[in-house]
């Protein structure tokens, strides 16, 4: 593995096992990472290593074994707080960005009256949409969308306009798992916080691609996946702000997050452990630290400019062929790059490419409000990873123009 002063795509891509295989006689091609990214050795193996040598529950036993699960558990925090600028106590695992977009909903929820707005964009995926609508139905508040301009950017001259002092919440995504749209989340937080708003950032899709430091943002509020960070499913964190985090209710109850219980009443424990009930997921937690060590060796930088030109090579090079039609902004944004083909169905054209080993997603990309709005059901997309390649882009086009072939069109 090649450290900080290039990408050495090759190199890197040997890190990933799975990787190596072929799908239907071909190479795999892997374009799906806005759905999950593959895992590095590294990760896999400090997992393993967990199971194999300190398995123990954290914080709960004075033995050798527990003593390391806990320095483990409590240093992928720490990792985590230091990768995207906060500090150890502003660090709470969930399950991933949807449980903490819930955690959200439910714990501030708790603080809204009726006639209280929420603002979201309308790129949203559905994590970020309905926990506020199930929300706003409940205690009768107020939902309104932020529009897109014209090419597909956040029209911040609309949310000047919508954002109001009656609003309480403005939740956005940094990144648009559809458009591949980057959200001005400098900008959207000034506007809600002029206007006495929290401001929330679903980072799912940014995290992985570009560095990040919620500082530097001001958002009150972090939410994103390990999965899609090249660590392990069903580990994912919500950052907020010490001073809101304080002051919020906990989302559930039980275990961990206890200091004392009584039986009429009982207290909770300190930050982060607050919000963290129950028996955590250890060993995913040694694997999303391991995921960052990785990434940070790559260097973030790094992976945000090779991403950048590879994105722009796949952008002229699926919008050069004929039939096809790549949506989102022109110019610099996310590693995802959704298109429709004439005549086939964004399954069927999946179908067929998966025959030529390479791996994308079709349908609505849990984003069927945006779908709507662009008036089509679905769409392909091709998202990507540092270990992606330009010849990888060349095989996805060769084989849009066999599917288009198979289809007559």
């Amino acid at each position: 593995m090649i450290f900080q002063q290039t990408l050495h795509v090759e190199q890197l891509k040997s890190d990933f096992p799975i990787l190596a295989q072929q799908v239907h006689g071909k190479p795999l091609v892997y374009l799906d990472n806005g759905a999950t990214t593959q895992k590095p050795r590294r990760v896999i193996e400090a997992m393993n290593t967990y199971y194999h040598e300190y398995n123990a529950n954290v914080h709960r036993g004075l033995y050798n074994l527990s003593a390391q699960a806990t320095h483990a558990y409590e240093e992928s925090h720490r990792k985590v707080a230091e990768f995207i600028g906060a500090s150890f106590e502003e660090v709470i695992f969930t399950k991933g960005t949807t449980e903490s977009l819930n955690l959200l909903a439910y714990s501030l929820g708790n603080t809204l009256q009726p006639g209280d707005e929420i603002v979201l964009t309308q790129l949203e995926h559905h994590s970020n949409i309905v926990p506020w609508q199930q929300l706003a139905k409940r205690k009768g508040l107020v939902l309104k969308y932020i529009k897109l301009t014209p090419d597909f950017h956040i029209d911040l001259a609309h949310a000047r306009e919508i954002v109001t002092p009656r609003t309480k919440i403005v939740s956005v995504a940094h990144a648009s798992n559809v458009l591949g749209t980057i959200a001005p989340v400098k900008e959207l937080a000034r506007i809600a916080h002029d206007n006495g708003a929290l401001f929330i950032v679903d980072g799912a899709q940014s995290v992985p691609h570009m560095p990040i430091n919620v500082r530097e943002i001001d958002c009150d509020f972090f939410a994103f996946s390990g999965h899609k960070m090249y660590g392990p499913t069903g580990i994912g964190v919500l950052y907020g702000k010490r001073h809101l985090l304080e002051r919020m209710d906990p989302f559930l109850f039980g275990g961990d997050m206890i200091r004392e219980v009584h039986f009429t009443h009982s207290t909770w424990n300190d930050l982060p452990w607050k919000f963290e009930a129950g028996t955590p997921n250890i060993a995913e937690a040694v694997g999303l630290a391991a995921a960052i060590d990785y990434l940070t060796g790559v260097g973030m930088r790094h992976v945000q400019e090779y991403e950048a030109d590879l994105t722009a090579y796949a952008h002229q090079k699926l919008s050069s062929l004929k039939g096809i039609t790549v949506l989102g902004p022109k110019g610099a944004r996310g590693s995802v790059l959704s298109f429709t083909i004439d005549g086939i169905h964004p399954h069927d054209a999946s179908t067929l490419l998966d025959r030529e080993g390479i791996a994308v997603r079709g349908g609505h990309h849990c984003a069927m409000p945006l779908m709507g709005l662009l008036g089509i059901t679905g769409t392909v997309r091709a998202s990507l990873s540092f270990y992606n390649t330009h010849e990888d882009i060349d095989k996805l086009a060769a084989a849009i123009i066999k599917a288009q072939e198979v289809f007559g069109v």
